[in-house]
């Protein structure tokens, strides 16, 4: 019985631990603006929209791929709006994003930005 008893305690303390870390919360205003990631470039406007080129495809600002986006705590969202109509959402968990540099990950990949403007 006294082991069951500390045992739950342990597992009483953990989880208590666990549920005190703090998602971290990122300034969206921060992410306004154009970004750079060697060929690839995202922009995000402040009203929520943006746009999403790459030079390597041959593919200029004008003709960007136009996209959604949503920014909660580190979860970033975009909805990608395809020409031939539909929607693909990509969901990435921003790690790093100051006036400067971007940095967000999903579940294959980490992707770091540079603003240019």
């Amino acid at each position: 019985m006294k082991r069951i008893l500390v045992f739950l305690a342990v597992v009483s303390v953990s989880v208590l631990f666990h549920s005190c870390e703090k998602e971290e919360e990122f300034d969206e205003t921060l992410l306004y603006g154009k970004w750079q990631s060697g060929t690839l470039y995202y922009k995000y406007l402040s009203n929520h929209t943006g746009s999403t080129w790459d030079e390597a495809d041959d593919v200029n600002e004008d003709e960007a791929q136009p996209f959604t986006w949503k920014l909660v705590k580190s979860e970033l969202e975009q909805i990608h709006l395809m020409e031939m109509g539909g929607k693909v959402p990509k969901y990435y968990t921003v790690t790093e994003l100051t006036a400067t540099r971007l940095r967000y990950k999903d579940d294959y990949k980490s992707f770091s930005f540079t603003k240019v403007n």
